[in-house]
């Protein structure tokens, strides 16, 4: 049931919150796992190289719905603070009408040119027919992924972060077995793979809409709330689609370096493919954080409480950073075993340019607790414009890296691009938070301008 964060003893919530939220990510990066270790496992170094080839322009298309779903649930986090419920349930059904829409064109387009975008950033001929084979049918797939996120960010914002997990854990297994079943019985190869990544989104999307609609009575809508509203819609629209493009811009910059990565050889794409996948997979932990972070500042804004907004956000970046430090000594000095995961043993190539990547990386990463936790409170704020500021830095320092440094120096400059992005953004991030905050105290003692 719905669970309010704007009472109570904040680091307790904060924990139990994010909790589920973490167990949730690490089972959605149980998606990619299954896919890449199967794949590589199985079919090969070139079929892995396919999959890698193309996630920095699958995360350029999902990342920005993934992002419009998380910007559409803020509306919803701050009027169920506030208790208005009538508002609130009119910004879930003009939500659901916008991403139904967004998703049902963005598959249609993408799907349509996906085989033009995958020359366009230079990816090698030798893994091109399969890298189209898999990201086509992730595309196809959108509507499922759409659904998924926008039914739980709902949840999420209603201070349900348990029911996502629960539905989501259920369709990575699902996602697992139909790995091996179309993979190794159907031999549907690198095809296989979307497929089953996709069947499996679409189970646990409607896995969330059906408990949604039968345990949630508070979004039980009148036919009045049911009707497109179009100020609602305004709202919505200013607070997704900054979060977005965010996520966009961010990977425009990915796809720069993955198409400076791709110009290196099979075998570099193969190293950064399994590299990005721990990577993700370490990420989880802050991203479980950040969601934390967007649903706690936006029901608190609601409620006017922006002295546990401050108290909650000093736990948060408390909590994030010493895992930060924790995830920065295993990539630094693990790097070898995680990567085994991936590759087999005999590509020692490949294994030695991905330890390079993860042990460069670890030097950084804890910089992330800041960027991330910061940027998604700045969201949960209501200050989606920000964000995507701050995405759009991360892209300035990835392109510049991908177009200067990468044709002078090569494989150690792709290293270290992404660390230089991280340290824009998170220079500026928390700097705009600190001014956000003193902004929103000089409305409150007025009176006058509050968010609702």
């Amino acid at each position: 049931m719905e669970k309010s964060l704007t009472e109570g003893n904040s680091f307790k919530q904060i924990i139990w919150f994010a909790f589920p939220l973490l167990l949730g990510n690490l089972f959605q990066q149980l998606y990619n796992l299954a896919d890449t270790v199967i794949v590589g496992k199985t079919l090969g170094i070139n079929a892995l190289a396919s999959v890698g080839a193309s996630s920095s322009l699958n995360f350029l298309i999902l990342g920005f719905c993934m992002g419009l779903c998380s910007g559409f649930a803020i509306p919803v986090a701050q009027t169920f603070g506030a208790k208005h419920y009538s508002a609130m349930r009119g910004y879930v059904m003009n939500s659901t009408i916008l991403a139904a829409g967004v998703s049902l064109g963005f598959a249609l387009i993408t799907s349509v040119f996906c085989r033009q975008i995958l020359i366009l950033i230079r990816t090698p001929e030798n893994i091109l027919d399969g890298a189209y084979q898999y990201l086509v049918i992730i595309f196809i797939g959108i509507p499922f992924t759409v659904l998924y996120n926008l039914a739980a960010g709902i949840l999420r914002a209603l201070g349900d972060s348990k029911s996502p997990f629960i539905f989501l854990a259920i369709s990575t297994v699902i996602n697992i077995f139909g790995d091996l079943l179309c993979i190794l019985v159907l031999h549907m190869g690198v095809a296989g793979a979307a497929v089953a990544t996709i069947t499996a989104q679409a189970i646990s999307g409607i896995c969330c809409l059906v408990y949604m609609k039968k345990r949630f009575r508070i979004l039980a809508a009148s036919r009045e709330e049911r009707r497109p509203d179009g100020n609602k819609m305004k709202k919505l629209l200013a607070m997704g689609v900054p979060m977005g493009l965010q996520f966009s811009i961010t990977a425009i910059g990915s796809v720069m370096l993955q198409s400076a990565v791709n110009s290196l050889g099979s075998s570099i794409v193969a190293a950064f493919t399994a590299g990005m996948k721990v990577k993700q997979f370490t990420m989880a932990f802050f991203d479980a954080i950040g969601n934390t972070s967007a649903t706690f500042c936006g029901q608190n804004l609601g409620a006017h409480r922006l002295d546990r907004i401050r108290k909650g956000m000093r736990q948060m970046l408390g909590i994030a950073f010493a895992y930060g430090i924790v995830a920065s000594f295993a990539l630094i000095f693990l790097g070898e075993p995680m990567i085994r995961i991936f590759v087999d043993e005999g590509e020692t190539e490949v294994i030695g340019y991905a330890v390079q990547y993860l042990r460069c990386m670890g030097y950084f990463f804890w910089l992330l607790a800041f960027l991330i936790t910061t940027r998604s409170a700045v969201q949960g704020l209501g200050h989606s414009a920000s964000a995507m500021l701050a995405g759009l830095l991360e892209m300035v320092a990835r392109t510049s890296m991908s177009l200067l440094t990468i044709p002078a120096f090569g494989y150690l400059a792709a290293c270290f691009t992404d660390q230089t992005a991280w340290v824009a953004a998170t220079t500026y991030i928390m700097i705009d938070y600190m001014m956000i905050m003193k902004k929103q105290e000089r409305l409150v003692s007025e009176d006058d301008g509050w968010k609702k």
